[in-house]
């Protein structure tokens, strides 16, 4: 089963990041492979695939690492691209508000990981939420543009009181995902 840690959205949210695609769509035909709002969420830690056995002991070391933890508030603001500033750029992003929360329950979930084995990521954690995976470039100047626009946009505030670990089956109509475990943030 393939499964990643991840901040599930707020629907308001959501929605609001739903009006940014659908606005970024009328604006012309690109090849951009548009993130659907049930794929939208924060991943804190990407596992990859593992054996069902494993289930278990990822659930208790998540709950471990979570347990110092309380509740936080987490903004999500401004718009870019990956690479940075890149005019082929390879995914669009909704970015998030420095945090030193979120960057602490994000170190505490990759040691937590890493103990059972998963390799540490070896690039800097840059919270963000994609948009779209960009597949060619043509008139991407446009969608460039209207990133820029939006840069300092809020899409909203929120409460995050718990840590997910998700299943995600891909398909050919995209990715489902399943919520497996909930560590509870008080």
């Amino acid at each position: 089963m393939r499964t990643f840690i991840a901040i599930e959205l707020e629907a308001q949210i959501k929605d609001n990041i739903q009006g940014i695609i659908n606005h970024l769509k009328n604006k012309g035909r690109f090849k951009i492979r548009w993130i659907k709002s049930q794929g939208m969420h924060l991943t804190l830690k990407f596992l990859g695939e593992i054996a069902p056995q494993a289930v278990a002991d990822i659930q208790a070391a998540l709950k471990n690492a979570m347990a110092p933890y309380t509740a936080f508030s987490l903004t999500v603001k401004g718009t870019g691209v990956f690479p940075p500033k890149a005019r082929r750029p390879r995914i669009l992003w909704v970015g998030i508000t420095p945090n030193q929360k979120l960057e602490k329950i994000q170190t505490a979930v990759e040691q937590a990981m890493e103990a059972l084995g998963f390799p540490r990521e070896t690039r800097k954690f840059r919270p963000h939420l994609t948009l779209g995976r960009v597949k060619a470039y043509d008139q991407i100047d446009i969608v460039l543009d209207e990133l820029t626009k939006l840069q300092d946009k809020e899409f909203g505030t929120m409460k995050v009181d718990k840590i997910t670990l998700f299943e995600s089956t891909l398909k050919p109509s995209g990715a489902e995902y399943r919520n497996i475990y909930t560590a509870d943030l008080p």
